[in-house]
């Protein structure tokens, strides 16, 4: 599990894709060397297992599901990507719940300046549109944000100079890519209530069981 909180900046240094997968390797000299293989790496909001590291890069594999529902396979070498280990225990919980399980991937609709900040307009696909929220938590390429604004399917969101300058926001462009993870605790609550209202449908109240409950 993530907080979405980013720690680490990578570029990449290869990308290989073919119809079964592909492979990723990460430059990334500031983390590479606390890696281990067959640990987590978030890239991009995107959990990866590391398959092999050294001081300076760590490669993963890319599972054709993966590629599906994710931008990896629109990203080139020489990209920046946002990096985060995963929680410990102990560590501060400074953002959301973040899986690291992207739902689907969205369109950067605009990136506005707005005094010192950055006002980030993110275009949200319609089958993830339910699970956001205003003023609520949203992960985008990895990043714990709120929703400033949520209006026709666009995710408005205030960017602070701390958070462009330490993660990818500062590389988007409109038009691009990114990848979305919903809250996941709207999806809980979701199946919580499909899963009660389907029990309900099954076991109507019957006249003798409103009796048997003295009504």
């Amino acid at each position: 599990m993530f907080t979405g909180i980013i720690e680490h900046l990578g570029t990449i240094k290869t990308l290989s894709l073919d119809e079964q997968g592909g492979r990723i390797t990460i430059q990334a000299p500031s983390l590479a060397a606390s890696l281990a293989v067959s640990g987590s790496i978030a890239v991009n909001g995107c959990c990866l297992t590391v398959v092999a590291c050294d001081k300076k890069t760590f490669s993963a594999d890319l599972s054709p599901e993966t590629l599906n529902k994710t931008t990896f396979s629109s990203l080139n070498e020489g990209d920046r990507v946002n990096l985060e280990q995963p929680l410990t225990a102990g560590k501060e919980f400074g953002g959301h719940f973040v899986l690291g399980h992207v739902d689907g991937t969205g369109t950067v609709a605009a990136m506005d300046p707005e005094g010192d900040s950055w006002r980030y307009s993110v275009r949200v696909p319609s089958e993830m549109a339910k699970y956001v929220v205003l003023k609520g938590s949203i992960t985008v390429d990895g990043i714990s944000l709120t929703v400033a604004n949520w209006e026709d399917q666009v995710a408005e969101i205030a960017v602070i100079p701390f958070t462009y300058e330490h993660t990818n926001i500062r590389d988007r462009h409109p038009g691009d890519a990114v990848n979305l993870e919903s809250d996941v605790l709207g999806k809980y609550i979701e199946q919580h209530l499909e899963a009660r209202a389907n029990r309900a449908a099954k076991t109507p109240i019957s006249m003798q069981e409103l009796v048997s409950q003295g009504f």
